[in-house]
């Protein structure tokens, strides 16, 4: 495809709350619309620059039937238009995609992908049912429900990643050793007073009240990251009789928002906070594996998106998953070949959260730092979806003086 840029600075996230935390007075999409219009300010791009816009949300709110015409109205843009998307986690690689076709095709020239998304308070649908008896409908609780099963599985997420733990012999102290790592390796973005998170994100970050008229709270930064210990974890029995997953190799739900301009190189330069930093999108990549084994499908993902790069996983200088089971990332690495250490620096969704929709936007965001801090080269993220699905992203960070 033609070749899309990311202008470096030009994305954004707010730190990730805890369930029930936080933000979770917050309806997502005009929490969004508040995050963005705050953004392009602080980085000094004009929103009339913009001429399509992709939101990502995965679960409803009201009025969300106006979507993302609805956000860029509230964030000033009310020029802007385009889909809002719901692919399940693989949501923020979606939303960079449609941004980067609607670009390659010449139908846009500046492109927003903005994620909102508030897993705590879900909604609780009622269905109309007129065959049943005497009328009576059917419900759902949106996040709750849809955790708990598949309706095509049949079975729960966590049952996915016992699925592959007992396929392959993930027992529970393999997955508490990677766990431990991945909370190591989320100090480092601690380090120097959040130095790595303050690339991309305010800090500390004033919470609105509902209406966005005075500051609520402050957070200093992701919320629900608890102290971790191998002898901690060890503590932890597993959730499912006979399983191994325990708490501590899942991640938690969370609330969030992340956004991302793309354009063309031309441009970029002239909106990147450093012209001399060439960020470039190379390719993606979609799979789905058999029912009721989601964990391994982020490998054929990865796979054909660097198929598409023409790069082999060798070539790969930095990696990010979205990894609600650790089961996931020993899969990968087992499979791939991969040292799982050299994996997830400065952090992943195992430890800071699932907002779902922001989670993969937030990740291609540390993979962008952290090459920029190793000097460039090649970036991979991939990461499950419900469905047994996945997404991957490939990008580059080079010179450009």
């Amino acid at each position: 495809m033609a070749e899309i840029a990311i202008p470096y600075g030009a994305y954004w996230s707010t730190p990730f709350a805890k369930w029930q935390g936080s933000l979770a007075h917050l309806h997502s999409l005009k929490f969004g619309a508040h995050i963005t219009k705050e953004a392009l300010a602080a980085r000094r791009i004009d929103p009339a620059m913009i001429d399509f816009g992709v939101l990502g949300m995965t679960v409803p709110q009201r009025n969300c039937f106006y979507g993302l015409p609805w956000l860029t109205g509230m964030a000033g843009m009310g020029h802007v238009a385009g889909p809002t998307i719901n692919q399940a986690c693989a949501t923020g690689a979606r939303i960079l995609q449609v941004a980067a076709d609607e670009l390659a095709r010449g139908d846009a020239n500046v492109a927003l992908a903005i994620a909102a998304d508030r897993v705590s308070n879900g909604a609780h649908l009622y269905y109309p049912a007129p065959h049943g008896p005497g009328g009576t409908g059917e419900h759902e609780d949106w996040v709750l429900d849809n955790f708990e099963k598949d309706p095509y599985g049949g079975t729960s997420m966590l049952q996915t990643a016992e699925n592959v733990a007992r396929l392959h012999d993930f027992d529970t102290q393999r997955q508490n050793e990677l766990t431990l790592l991945r909370y190591e390796q989320y100090q480092e973005a601690l380090a120097d007073d959040s130095a790595f998170l303050k690339r991309f994100m305010t800090l500390p970050f004033a919470v609105p009240d509902a209406r966005f008229r005075r500051t609520q709270t402050e957070m200093t930064g992701d919320e629900g990251i608890f102290p971790t210990t191998a002898e901690g974890l060890a503590k932890l029995k597993p959730v499912m009789p006979e399983g191994t997953v325990t708490f501590g190799g899942q991640t938690h739900p969370a609330d969030g928002c992340a956004g991302m301009v793309l354009t063309t190189p031309d441009k970029a330069r002239e909106i990147s906070s450093d012209p001399g930093i060439a960020i470039r999108v190379l390719a993606f990549g979609q799979a789905r594996v058999e029912p009721a084994h989601m964990p391994m499908a982020p490998v054929p993902a990865a796979q054909r998106a660097l198929a598409a790069a023409n790069l082999k996983i060798e070539q790969v200088n930095a990696i990010k998953t979205h990894n609600p089971f650790v089961v996931n990332d020993l899969y990968f690495a087992e499979t791939l070949g991969v040292d799982p250490a050299k994996m997830n620096r400065f952090g992943c969704s195992l430890i800071w959260g699932h907002p779902q929709g922001p989670t993969g936007v937030r990740a291609v965001i540390e993979l962008v730092e952290e090459l920029v801090l190793a000097g460039g080269g090649y970036g991979l993220y991939t990461g499950c979806a419900a469905g047994d699905s996945a997404m991957a992203v490939v990008i580059h960070v080079g010179d450009d003086r």
